[in-house]
């Protein structure tokens, strides 16, 4: 079954991966390296590498994904992440985004509000033996301020706007990616900090699930 997935694996990132501009060799070696399926339900591991999100069960109402391997990539390639930085991954579901980004990366914090998933992706990516991941349970978009600052954060999911928390958890020279928006309007977004100042760039369309506790509150107008 392992040389299977191993095909599978291989086929992914030709077909889905390479084919959506990814061209970063160290990332793309990062997906052929990490086992997709062991990150996903028992039931959905025939299917970890479709081109298509996959639901996670979790304990509460807000759905969660292991997001699509093509926008994930792409993400991952705008982070830019370096063999010394450390990195943020907010909402990471059962750890796949973790234990790619550990690839890439000096160390990761990972942070996830679920605590089923959060145990989870802790007993996954210590059975796989991603030694560099620490994995906390708790709210998304209050970070982990206490284990920065980060040379990278990376959201695993759109949100409505990033809080100016998370952007405060952005080390001197480092860098915040995100997808802000919904739907067809939704961008790749990569926040960079400069001393105290923090600009944003819009790089690319790109529509994923959204992550919960990021929505913007509805306003009433009068």
């Amino acid at each position: 079954m392992g040389q299977k997935f191993a095909q599978l694996r291989q086929a992914m990132v030709d077909s889905q991966v390479r084919t959506t501009d990814v061209t970063d060799l160290r990332l793309i070696e990062a997906l052929l390296d990490v086992p997709r399926e062991a990150f996903a339900p028992e039931a959905r591991k025939a299917f970890a590498y479709i081109d298509d999100d996959i639901e996670l069960p979790t304990d509460g109402d807000a759905p969660r994904y292991l997001m699509e391997p093509s926008p994930f990539a792409r993400l991952v390639q705008l982070a830019g992440v370096h063999a010394s930085d450390l990195v943020l991954d907010i909402g990471c579901g059962t750890g796949y985004s973790s234990a790619v980004l550990s690839k890439l990366g000096n160390a990761v914090i990972a942070v996830e509000c679920d605590e089923g998933l959060s145990t989870e992706a802790t007993e996954i990516l210590s059975e796989n033996g991603f030694d560099n991941v620490a994995v906390i349970s708790g709210d998304l978009a209050s970070g982990c301020a206490s284990e920065g600052p980060y040379d990278v954060v990376f959201l695993g999911g759109a949100v409505d706007d990033v809080p100016e928390g998370l952007l405060a958890q952005v080390k001197d020279g480092g860098r915040l990616v995100a997808v802000v928006g919904r739907g067809s309007s939704a961008y790749a977004t990569v926040f960079t900090r400069n001393g105290d100042n923090v600009s944003s760039r819009r790089a690319f369309n790109l529509g994923v699930k959204p992550l919960p506790g990021f929505q913007r509150e509805a306003e009433f107008a009068f």
